[in-house]
């Protein structure tokens, strides 16, 4: 049994699913379902329902979050959307450098980088993503791309700042597969992830950080991965899109 006092985060990405009504209709509906949960629970809908479903989820444990935005404050950028559009909107938090963005979309750790410190200088707690390719691992070079990725999108952000920044290790050969990685698989790579953090921003940041798993979590796994001593939560997309299946993964412990 593990013992720590940081809170359990389990994050819901619908990536580009969900109309208006189906997201806040979700949202009510998930609503009493989490009311004493020892977990907090984050939602991130597409941009359309963002608003809507702020608005349903408002004065309730259920927070809100935008799942990326651009690094600049307004432009001629179309299609993209700022951080004051997403606190507009009621954004609490924000996805960033999800393995989506960073291979289908080519973004780079310096761009990342200058995401998060856009978010936090807006006050949107960053959820930022990390993870390797399926070559990468074959190639045995998952540690040297997780520090790397972690090291150049999260330079120079202080150690303070770095309390409030929730990371993700999503393996990109996971994702959508419906395989996760093995439980001793993924606490071998959070506690690496911890142990860079120890060096960079200190033991105390070390223990405060929020560290989550995702890539094809299911309700059958987590119970297990949320016993391992440095998950602290877990990154859902397609069993998030079920309020089934999203719900026996916040109760994991029953």
């Amino acid at each position: 049994m593990k013992s720590t006092n940081r809170t359990p985060v389990i994050a819901a990405n619908w990536k580009m699913h969900k109309t208006i009504e189906e997201a806040v209709c979700f949202v009510k509906g998930l609503i009493p379902l989490i009311l004493n949960v020892p977990v907090k629970v984050y939602v991130a809908p597409p941009y359309t329902a963002l608003h809507s479903s702020a608005v349903a989820a408002r004065n309730s444990p259920v927070v809100i979050g935008g799942q990326n935005m651009n690094d600049e404050n307004e432009g001629a950028f179309t299609g993209e959307i700022s951080a004051n559009m997403l606190k507009d909107a009621g954004a609490e938090f924000v996805i960033l450098g999800h393995s989506e963005r960073r291979h289908l979309f080519n973004e780079t750790n310096d761009f990342i980088r200058r995401k998060v410190k856009k978010a936090l200088s807006k006050k949107l707690q960053p959820l930022l993503c990390i993870g390797e390719t399926k070559q990468e691992r074959e190639e045995e070079k998952t540690e040297q791309i997780l520090k790397q990725q972690l090291e150049e999108s999260l330079g120079d952000i202080s150690p303070e700042e770095m309390e409030t920044i929730i990371l993700a290790y999503e393996p990109v050969w996971a994702i959508g597969t419906g395989s996760p990685a093995l439980p001793k698989e993924v606490q071998v790579i959070h506690h690496f992830c911890r142990q860079l953090v120890r060096q960079k921003w200190g033991a105390d940041t070390a223990e405060k950080v929020i560290i989550q798993y995702g890539g094809s979590v299911h309700p059958q796994d987590v119970k297990e991965l949320m016993e391992l001593p440095d998950v602290d939560g877990v990154l859902v997309g397609g069993a998030s899109l079920t309020l089934d299946l999203f719900n026996q993964i916040i109760h994991y412990s029953r």
